[in-house]
């Protein structure tokens, strides 16, 4: 209630960065309508939405945003090819050292599960082709991969909003 009283001032600002948005959505959205009518143009306003726009993205029940990117052949792989089945997104990289440590559990889920309506599509963030495949192939991970070499900076990981791997979303059919 304090930080929907002082909306739209510095104080109201300070109170919803101490809020976790993902949790907090349906009321941080309102804040942000309250912002854009009396302050549209302060680029807090303009950082926010965004924000809350990539949040509603992701949220539990909407459609995955498609990832489209090439696989280590070349080809271009894209999620929404895997409509159907259970997908969980893996976000890694062979540089990741609590990636490749949780590889093998991954290998176990998809060894379990691979008959069962499941895949797995691994999105790398890797910078360079050599330490992808030579990572792939040493932690036997068989399932689909995909990457853009762009670390970071992959319009996957902007998309998904990555800032740490590794990172998984589990999307259904």
């Amino acid at each position: 209630n304090i930080i929907w009283d002082a909306a739209p001032s510095l104080a109201s600002i300070y109170g919803i960065n101490y809020l976790d948005l993902e949790s907090n959505l349906t009321f941080v959205d309102s804040l942000s309508v309250k912002f854009q009518e009396q302050l549209p143009d302060h680029p807090f306003t303009i950082n926010l939405v965004s924000r809350i726009s990539g949040y509603k993205k992701l949220a539990v029940g909407s459609e995955a945003p498609n990832i489209s990117l090439p696989s280590p052949d070349g080809d271009m792989v894209t999620l929404s090819s895997l409509r159907g089945n259970y997908v969980l997104i893996d976000f890694w990289a062979a540089w990741c050292r609590p990636c490749r440590a949780e590889n093998p559990n991954v290998v176990k889920l998809y060894n379990k599960y691979a008959d069962e309506n499941f895949e797995i599509l691994g999105v790398s963030l890797d910078r360079t082709r050599k330490a992808w495949l030579k990572a792939i192939e040493d932690d036997g991970l068989t399932w689909k991969h995909i990457s853009d070499l762009k670390y970071f900076n992959s319009e996957a990981a902007r998309e998904y909003q990555i800032s740490a791997i590794p990172a998984t979303y589990l999307i259904g059919p």
